[in-house]
């Protein structure tokens, strides 16, 4: 037996994943949260059951990922790890596949950093600490912009001079390796649909839609970063390029000080001056919470008909996401003005979570699949121990 180890390594959390190299078994999942002198990593095994706590300095990626084998012993022993398949936001205009990472293509997916400066440089370093830590395993990067490399022009460009589509200006779209997901349980549960027009919900502390046409993308909600189009939990979605000029002009700000506003101090928790969390604000009374909620309810709802026009219909709409996956009150929310696009949903299938929630007459059918990943890499991983790295 061999183990394929997926990680997902950002700026100061490494989540990551144990699976039997031979099948898509999990052996066991877990995170490192907060590297640095208060990190925290906890890993639970297949069964749910949490393994023994490891007491190890976590002051860098490498010395989780160092930390994550320790806590994986109990479950793998000494078998080895021959495939790490790794989460990088960014592979451009060049990588529309998962694909083996060496150092002249790390060099190459360095290079676009300033397309995704808050992701790509933590994904990267996250690699090299993996090969440092794994020098005889082969190493794999899966983008979240893949799955999208082949929209349709008018979904992939902005109305700026040709020179900037030119030079990678364009709408890349993200969260692909979640869609990639969705759309291959679709084709397993009801085939059919993955066949038509599918809008696929991505909802959590990150928030897109993508609309799936026989399995390929066509449009996304996201564009040139991930902060575009749907609010969501510190990152303000959609926003009119003039912001951006009169906090320039007007207010003074610096570009680090937009980037740290747009990214982390917007979205649910800006406007709601409470949470980031839609747990927290669906409970809460305070009025400015219920505010960032309609303005979320009101954007999916939105981009549900942008989505579905991309394509000239909908067969199916699909949620997953923890917001998704979890909360039946904002799934009836945004399916209740659905109504002319033929959604009519079943609230005591919704509220019971069931894969399927619309109701028999409804013509379009809705379902909530449980996004994965990470199973996603690992199983790129797995095909690539087949081949060889140039």
């Amino acid at each position: 037996m061999s183990v394929i180890l997926t990680l997902n390594a950002g700026s100061s959390s490494l989540k990551f994943s144990a699976y039997h190299a031979e099948t898509d078994a999990l052996i066991a999942s877990g995170k490192v949260d907060r590297i640095g002198p208060q990190a925290r990593l906890w890993a639970q095994d297949a069964a749910g059951s949490e393994l023994p706590a490891v007491d190890l300095p976590l002051s860098t990626n490498l010395a989780a990922i160092k930390a994550v084998v320790v806590a994986l012993a109990p479950v793998i022993g000494s078998t080895p790890v021959v495939a790490v398949g790794h989460r990088i936001v960014h592979g451009g205009l060049e990588f529309d596949r998962p694909v083996i990472l060496t150092d002249t293509i790390l060099t190459r997916l360095a290079a676009l950093e300033p397309f995704a400066p808050l992701h790509q440089p933590h994904n990267l370093a996250g690699v090299r600490a993996a090969m440092e830590a794994f020098p005889d395993a082969i190493q794999v990067g899966c983008f979240d912009t893949a799955f999208h490399r082949h929209h349709p022009f008018v979904n992939d460009t902005f109305a700026l001079p040709r020179y900037y589509y030119d030079r990678g200006v364009r709408r890349y779209g993200f969260h692909g390796l979640s869609y990639d997901y969705v759309t291959s349980r679709l084709q397993t549960i009801a085939p059919s649909l993955a066949e038509g027009r599918v809008v696929v919900a991505h909802l959590g502390n990150g928030a897109s839609m993508c609309a799936i046409q026989n399995g390929a993308s066509v449009a996304s909600t996201m564009g040139f970063s991930a902060l575009d189009g749907l609010p969501m939990g510190t990152r303000c979605g959609q926003l009119d390029a003039g912001v951006v000029l009169y906090l320039l002009d007007q207010q003074g700000m610096t570009a680090a000080q937009i980037s740290a506003l747009l990214y982390t101090q917007s979205g649910l928790l800006g406007l709601s001056g409470l949470s980031n969390d839609m747990r927290v604000l669906s409970a809460s009374d305070d009025p400015h919470a219920r505010e960032a909620v309609d303005y979320f309810v009101f954007r999916v709802q939105r981009e549900l008909g942008a989505m579905a026009a991309a394509m000239g219909g909908i067969d199916a709409l699909v949620f997953c996401g923890g917001i998704g996956e979890n909360a039946a009150d904002i799934r009836a929310r945004i399916c209740e003005r659905a109504a002319w696009m033929g959604i009519e949903l079943d609230h005591g299938r919704n509220a019971d979570h069931a894969q399927i929630i619309s109701s028999d007459l409804s013509r379009t059918t809705v379902l909530v699949i449980p996004t994965n990943e990470e199973l996603v890499i690992a199983r790129a991983a797995r095909q690539a121990l087949g081949q060889k790295v140039d």
